[in-house]
């Protein structure tokens, strides 16, 4: 079956995505046409015109058995510039959706981002969301959207999306579940610094983009009240960084290197040192203001790291009752953080090893046989237009 892969901003986690799909589908001829992940507004409203007028056109004229394409294809203008692939059947995957994306002070209001993903969903045959949370919120916005627009808005819509589509998460790759094989520098889970004991103190790891959205200034707030518990700890900072950063990561360097708890700091380019950081922490921290399905956290908890999340997003329905959710309230949840992070330290200090959830029933091999269904289906006729 010959597969055209769509992803229109190809950042981190779409990357990472469609090479698992890829990799778990071998059989299948795959081609991938993939825009960076940069210039936010032109590359969503203009990747239709970057591919069906570009160099790709001739690529997307081939004869497709399927076109599988991330939400930030401007998927309905595609398929105007490029008649051949309009009756091709097409699966559109949503890593996230710009309705319950977090809006910087910077940013200017504007609807087109959020008008697209309607677009999009409607003329998707397939509509996979990598969470719950995700498909709901899309759902919840594009009606709230809808009603704002003064006449002549088709009745149905929302339900036409609704009706087409299923949650699919982004699987975590088999690897992260597996022993080191005898390697002595990757110590297995559990094991190595992280097993703690009585004296020791708690090594945490916050580990995502650095920008507004991923809740920076909530990290230092928590922080800045959990030094003044004077209790030992080191917490490594990584993540994908960008040439401008909030103001916050500077400060919150300049705590932790004024208590000596800094660790590691910044992008990991290595992903066995990175993996290995992980196997090697108690606890994964998160200060998101927006997490559609949270890989960055899954990962980390596959490494044997006690998620300390926000109660809200994505987060409820991979970590149920067990202490792992601290408080929604944007007021509250620096008191609230602190106050996980001191209790995983008293734990440590009294040689407790952390209770840690079971996601091993999210790598590849459990959800492959999901995607070669919906998909299969879908190209042989099977999902509804």
């Amino acid at each position: 079956m010959n597969v055209l892969l769509l992803s229109a901003y190809d950042a981190d986690s779409h990357k990472r995505w469609r090479r698992g799909l890829v990799a778990a589908i071998p059989d299948w001829q795959w081609t991938v046409l993939a825009l960076p992940p940069r210039h936010f507004s032109w590359r969503v409203r203009g990747n239709s015109l970057s591919w069906g007028r570009g160099e790709a056109a001739d690529t997307l004229r081939r004869p497709w058995d399927l076109i599988v394409a991330t939400s930030m294809t401007d998927l309905s203008a595609l398929r105007g510039l490029v008649p051949e692939i309009a009756g091709v059947p097409t699966a559109v995957y949503f890593h996230e959706n710009q309705f319950a994306y977090p809006r910087s002070e910077r940013a200017h209001p504007n609807i087109n981002p959020e008008l697209m993903n309607v677009y999009t969903a409607l003329c998707g045959d397939l509509l996979l969301f990598n969470s719950h949370y995700n498909r709901r919120t899309l759902l919840e916005g594009a009606e709230k959207l809808l009603k704002r627009f003064p006449d002549f808005v088709p009745p149905g819509l929302c339900a036409e999306i609704e009706g087409k589509s299923q949650v699919l998460p982004v699987p975590l790759e088999d690897e992260l579940f597996a022993a080191p094989g005898g390697r002595s520098d990757l110590p297995p889970v559990g094991e190595g610094p992280a097993a703690g004991g009585p004296g020791s103190g708690p090594t945490y790891v916050w580990n995502h983009r650095w920008e507004y959205d991923k809740g920076p200034d909530i990290l230092l707030a928590a922080l800045q009240r959990f030094v003044a518990h004077r209790w030992p700890f080191t917490l490594h900072m990584v993540g994908q960084q960008f040439r401008r950063q909030p103001p916050e990561f500077a400060r919150i360097r300049e705590l932790l290197e004024q208590h000596g708890a800094l660790g590691a700091w910044g992008y990991q380019r290595s992903a066995d040192d990175y993996r290995r950081l992980l196997r090697q922490s108690h606890a994964v921290l998160s200060t998101a203001r927006h997490d559609f399905q949270g890989l960055a956290v899954l990962e980390a908890v596959a490494a044997g790291c006690r998620p300390v999340v926000p109660d809200s997003l994505a987060y409820p329905e991979w970590f149920g009752p067990g202490g792992y959710r601290f408080s929604a309230d944007i007021d509250s949840c620096a008191a609230e953080l602190s106050g996980a992070m001191l209790d995983c330290a008293r734990r440590i200090e009294a040689g407790e090893r952390a209770e840690v959830p079971d996601v091993s029933g999210l790598c590849w091999s459990d959800w492959v046989g999901d995607y070669r269904a919906l998909l299969g289906n879908l190209a042989s006729g099977g999902g509804a237009r």
